[in-house]
C-alpha cells in the first residue's frame, strides 16, 4: 500500500481542446490517460470550455500540480504557457498536438500520433526552450502583423479540419490583392529604421504556417534569439514579384525583404496594427516591445533515436494532409 501511495504522488493537469483538429482527442483519451497514470501520475483532467479558458486555469492552478500536459492546437499550447507566466510557477509541459499545421510541435519534433506524443509527454527529456514576452502578454512561437496573419485566426475551424494547413493558402491567395501596409519603424541591435510594410513576423520556430524555411536556416529555440522577417510594401508588379519569388525560393535575395536575428525589438507607429500570436488575435498596438525570454519553460521532446512508427503513430501521412487511419 506505501508503493502505491508514492507511486501516484506526483500530481499532472491533463488539459485538452475537444475541439482542435478533427476532435480525434476523443479517441485516445483512454490510452493517454492509462500512459499518464502507468508513469506514476494522479490525473486531473480538464477540458477547455472557450477560448482563454487555459489561461485562466493554468494561471490559477499550475503550482498544484508537477507535470501539465496540454493537447490542441500551437494556440492551445500558447495559453497554457502564458497562464504558467501569469501564475509565476515553473511547471515543465507536456504537449500532444491536435491541430491543422502544428508549426511548434513539429519544430520540436513531437510526434503526430497522439499516443507516442502522450509517451514522450509523462517522459523525462525536457527541453529548455525560448519564449516570447509580448507587451506583458506571450508567445511560443511567433508573433507577427500584416497580410496572411489574419489567416488563421480568420479561416473557419471547420475548413482548417478538412484541408490542414492547405486552408491557410487558399485564404492567403484571396488577400493577396489587398496588401495592406503599415509605416513602422524599428529598433533592433542598435539599429533604427523607418518603412511601410506588408508583413512582418518575429519567430522562434522552423516552419510558420505549415511552410517549413520561411523563418530561415540553422534556427534554434533554446538560443535567446527570434528570426525577425519584414516584408516592405512594393511599388509595381515586379517589385511584388520579386517578393513573391524569395519567398518561395526561401532565399533572402531581395532588398525588399529585411531579415535577422535578435533577443529585442521594438516596434513602434501612427497607428493601431494588428498582430496575432501563435495563429490567434494578438489585440492592435503602436507601441511594442518584444523580448525573448531564453529557455524560459521546460517542454518535453523525444530523446535522440526515439523514431516514430506508423503503429505508434496511427496515422498516414497523404500529401500535405494528416489522414488517420483506422486503428483507433
Amino acid at each position: 500500500m506505501y508503493f502505491e501511495v508514492e507511486r501516484m504522488s506526483k500530481k499532472l493537469l491533463f488539459i485538452f481542446n475537444p475541439h482542435s483538429g478533427k476532435g480525434l482527442i476523443k479517441n485516445y483519451v483512454v490510452d493517454i490517460v492509462d500512459l499518464m497514470v502507468k508513469a506514476g501520475f494522479e490525473v486531473t483532467i480538464y477540458t477547455t470550455q472557450f477560448q482563454g479558458d487555459a489561461i485562466q486555469k493554468i494561471a490559477q492552478e499550475a503550482d498544484r500540480y508537477d507535470r501539465i500536459v496540454c493537447s490542441g492546437g500551437d494556440g492551445t499550447l500558447d495559453e497554457v504557457v502564458t497562464g504558467m507566466l501569469q501564475n509565476g510557477a515553473d511547471v515543465p509541459i507536456g504537449y500532444i498536438p491536435a491541430g491543422s499545421t502544428n508549426d511548434f510541435a513539429n519544430s520540436l519534433k513531437i510526434p503526430k500520433g497522439m499516443v507516442h506524443a502522450a509517451r514522450v509527454a509523462v517522459g523525462e527529456n525536457g527541453f529548455p526552450c525560448d519564449i516570447g514576452y509580448f507587451n506583458g502578454d506571450s508567445f511560443v512561437y511567433v508573433a507577427a502583423f500584416g497580410v496572411f496573419t489574419e489567416v488563421s485566426y480568420q479561416t473557419p475551424q471547420q475548413l482548417k479540419n478538412v484541408f490542414g494547413h492547405v486552408a491557410y493558402i487558399l485564404e492567403g491567395a484571396k488577400r493577396l490583392n489587398d496588401l495592406s501596409s503599415y509605416q513602422m519603424k524599428f529598433e533592433s541591435n542598435g539599429d533604427v529604421i523607418e518603412d511601410r510594410f506588408i508583413l512582418g513576423m518575429v519567430t522562434n520556430s522552423i516552419s510558420v504556417g505549415g511552410f517549413k524555411g520561411i523563418t530561415g536556416s540553422d534556427v534554434k529555440l533554446d538560443d535567446g534569439e527570434f528570426e525577425v522577417t519584414l516584408i516592405k510594401k512594393p511599388k509595381n508588379l515586379m517589385e511584388l514579384n520579386e517578393i513573391l519569388a524569395s519567398l518561395t525560393n526561401l532565399i533572402d535575395d531581395t532588398d525588399l525583404i529585411y531579415t535577422f536575428r535578435t533577443s529585442e525589438i521594438h516596434f513602434s507607429s501612427e497607428e493601431k496594427i494588428p498582430w496575432t500570436l501563435d495563429g490567434e488575435f494578438g489585440g492592435e498596438h503602436d507601441d511594442l516591445l518584444i523580448k525573448n525570454l531564453k529557455q524560459k519553460v521546460t517542454i518535453f521532446v523525444p530523446p535522440e533515436g526515439d523514431e516514430e512508427t506508423e503503429e505508434d503513430s496511427h496515422l498516414v501521412e497523404f500529401g500535405d494532409d494528416l489522414l488517420f487511419s483506422d486503428n483507433k
